[in-house]
């Protein structure tokens, strides 16, 4: 399986326009007030026509009611349902069946000991994201810019079917494949210039080094056969 490439917190048609040119795989649209990267439901209603079937719609919400929900839905028509609050495995697996969409989990981690709620979550959401784990006083739970310990997923997980965000950037994201191994990368702030203003060259040269990265990875497990 190839690695997926998520660009997420895109907000104007040029930087989607340059994750789409460059052959992102998902494209995140957030809906949660506090980050700087929130979209009107018009605005996603019109980026989201502009990705038609390039990409992978994924809209990221955080402890959304059913109405919220209902209308990022109506409107962006996502092809998944990024979840990144606290909801719990019952909310999950619910919003799993009331909607009929993929969903996606998100896990903030530092340490092992984050990794305790995996199994309930892994047998209700479709993947899992491991994200950096906020700090306790902060304002929304990713989007921070910080990396966590790679190393701390080490035997987490039973496939690499999983998502690495958190802190991740043109130039470490290279070194988070090589030790996580993971499925896809998710990137949001590492490609911006300020807090929400995404940068195209940098989401071009991401998604470049991404790819790369993979194609090393790959011929280096090869040639270790």
């Amino acid at each position: 399986m190839s690695l997926i490439v998520k660009i997420c917190g895109l907000s104007t048609s040029e930087t989607l326009s340059a994750a789409l040119d460059a052959g992102a795989d998902m494209v995140g649209f957030v809906f949660f007030e506090a980050s700087p990267r929130h979209l009107s439901l018009e605005a996603a209603r019109k980026l989201g026509r502009e990705v038609g079937v390039r990409a992978q719609k994924v809209a990221l919400t955080v402890d959304a009611d059913d109405a919220t929900l209902a209308n990022i839905i109506e409107t962006l028509r996502p092809d998944w349902l990024q979840l990144h609050g606290q909801e719990s495995v019952a909310r999950v697996r619910d919003i799993r069946q009331r909607y009929d969409l993929p969903v996606m989990k998100v896990i903030g981690v530092k340490s092992k000991d984050d990794l305790a709620p995996l199994p309930g979550y892994a047998a209700v959401a479709d993947r899992i994201m491991f994200d950096a784990r906020a700090p306790k006083d902060a304002t929304r739970p990713g989007g921070l810019g910080v990396p966590f310990d790679w190393h701390v997923l080490d035997g987490a997980t039973r496939d690499q079917s999983f998502i690495l965000s958190g802190g991740l950037t043109i130039a470490n994201v290279a070194e988070a494949i090589r030790i996580a191994r993971p499925g896809g990368v998710d990137v949001s702030s590492g490609v911006e210039r300020a807090p929400g203003a995404k940068d195209s060259e940098m989401i071009r040269a991401f998604i470049r080094a991404a790819r790369e990265a993979e194609i090393n990875l790959s011929e280096a497990i090869s040639h270790a056969r």
